[in-house]
């Protein structure tokens, strides 16, 4: 892919950030009250080789009539890549007029901030995030648990849901707790290199345009490294390779919970399941183990048709936008539930909202389901498969027929055997009437990468988890396909043969 192809598609990410932001809005209801809204900048640690502090800049607001003797609780808000702070009261006012102060920030190295992107280290953007609830302790206006520690929850999607769990995990690293009383990430990430590059294999038309508007915010090392694995639709050899390997390293609670830490305050995780940049996968993993099982009984999981979403054209696929599950839980959007979430945990007032320890999921169709468990109930034995690598077209593999449903984690078991290093193929479920009409669900495919040339290898393939209704008289389809949009540059790869023996599809069906 060229600079100007990257150039190309940053008109694509413009519609999706809008859509995101209208997606995460909750409408603002009349006030009379006029909040106080005020700015500043926080210093926080210097980037690596100098001392000179970083600056976080920030906007707060403050609800009218909040005082040292009428305090009220704290949300933090932050952007996604690339974006800056919301400077206007009104964008928060349903916030605002629930009672809670709102600081909004920009992020190293966006809008007025300064430094270098380190994409949520816990280390730079982590302890950005510790200096503004630092912040946030010394309002004499802002209620508290203690001194020096806050009723604080955190909103925002995408990069702005990673600094939540970026700045929760830190504190926990580096104190053995969080001042962080609840969490509502949207369409964020568990594992940022799994997320980006999935084996490896770079999601490089997502990349591009993640570079297109943020990629001069990284160190100039890894630009270089960035801008190769978007352009070569692989992740880069030798040094630059490993040194893009580690500096992704502890971008994400992976890291975090590999080291031992689980986070014990409840979290609403929004996650989409057309979102093609972090799928539902993603936020399957945040919620089951990034939580205590604790605090998992006093979270949920609210799966809708958003997010980091485009349109799946080869293979083509199919979702209908929308978000029912927040619906089915008695709000007319994500946003409104976050906040009644946000009044339960941070001011506990009875909001009437249930559904926890759940999964809350919208269907391909536009239906909720809700359920306890999302882990694999069903497998089914399907023939031998062979496909070529780096050129060709998809095909789909008939699993069973409808009436049935299927919501939950997928993934496929096999035998592999490679005729040449770096083999490809990508995987998803799909529905149609015939194998020649299947559209993959929720537009999403997830591959599978044969470094090396293997013989027999006993493989196991993580499918996107799904939601979706088959009805009487379609079909549920294995979609192999040798090339996927997503992964734009696969089809400049040396062309080989991926054959695939004792093939075992396993899924969550529900009915």
């Amino acid at each position: 892919m060229s600079l100007k192809t990257i150039r190309r598609t940053v008109p694509r990410l413009a519609v999706v950030l809008g859509l995101l932001g209208a997606a995460l809005a909750v409408p603002p209801p009349a006030s009379a009250a006029e909040p106080v809204v005020g700015n500043g900048c926080v210093e926080s640690v210097p980037e690596p080789g100098s001392t000179t502090p970083v600056r976080i800049c920030y906007t707060l607001f403050r609800p009218a009539g909040a005082s040292a003797s009428a305090t009220v609780p704290m949300i933090l808000h932050s952007h996604g890549w690339g974006g800056t702070r919301t400077r206007t009261a009104a964008s928060f006012q349903a916030w605002l007029d629930a009672g809670f102060g709102v600081l909004s920030f920009d992020q190293r190295a966006h809008g007025e901030s300064t430094g270098v992107a380190h994409v949520q280290n816990p280390d730079f953007e982590g302890q950005d995030v510790v200096r503004i609830v630092d912040l946030v302790a010394s309002l004499d206006w802002v209620r508290k648990e203690r001194p020096g520690d806050p009723v604080l929850g955190a909103i925002g999607g995408s990069y702005g849901g990673g600094y939540q769990f970026d700045g929760a995990f830190t504190e926990l690293r580096d104190s053995g707790r969080t001042r962080f009383d609840a969490l509502a990430p949207e369409i964020t990430w568990y594992d940022l290199k799994h997320s980006l590059a999935p084996q490896e294999v770079p999601r490089a038309l997502w990349l591009s345009l993640l570079f297109a508007v943020g990629g001069s915010k990284l160190p100039p090392a890894v630009q270089q490294a960035f801008l190769t694995s978007v352009t070569s639709g692989g992740w880069p050899t030798g040094q630059a390779g490993e040194e893009l390997t580690a500096f992704f390293a502890k971008n994400g609670p992976a890291w975090h919970v590999a080291q031992g830490r689980k986070l014990d305050i409840p979290a609403l995780i929004g996650q989409g399941l057309t979102d093609n940049l972090f799928n539902l996968n993603e936020g399957l993993a945040n919620f089951d183990r990034a939580l205590t099982p604790r605090a998992r009984r006093h979270s949920m999981l609210v799966g809708y048709n958003g997010g980091h979403a485009l349109p799946s054209v080869l293979p083509p696929g199919f979702g209908a936008p929308g978000d029912p599950c927040s619906a089915a839980l008695g709000s007319p959007s994500f946003g409104a539930l976050s906040i009644r979430f946000m009044q339960l945990n941070l001011r506990q007032q009875d909001t009437g909202l249930t559904g926890f320890g759940q999964y809350h999921l919208s269907t391909a169709d536009g239906r909720c389901t809700t359920q306890r468990t999302v882990a694999t109930t069903r497998s089914y034995r399907l023939p031998s498969i062979i496909t070529t690598s780096g050129g060709g077209l998809p095909f789909a593999v008939e699993v069973a027929s409808g009436p049935l449903n299927v919501a939950g984690q997928v993934r496929l078991d096999a035998r592999v055997t490679s005729l040449m290093p770096d083999s490809r193929a990508f995987f998803a479920l799909s529905v149609g009437n015939t194998a020649l009409d299947a559209k993959v669900v929720q537009n999403n495919t997830m591959p599978l990468r044969e470094a090396t040339v293997v013989a027999g290898a006993k493989r196991r393939i993580e499918l996107p988890a799904v939601a979706v209704d088959v009805p009487a008289g379609k079909k549920l389809f294995l979609t192999v396909t040798p090339v996927a949009d997503m992964y734009a540059g696969q089809s400049s790869r040396v062309p080989g043969i991926l054959m695939l023996d004792h093939v075992m599809l396993s899924l969550h069906r529900t009915r």
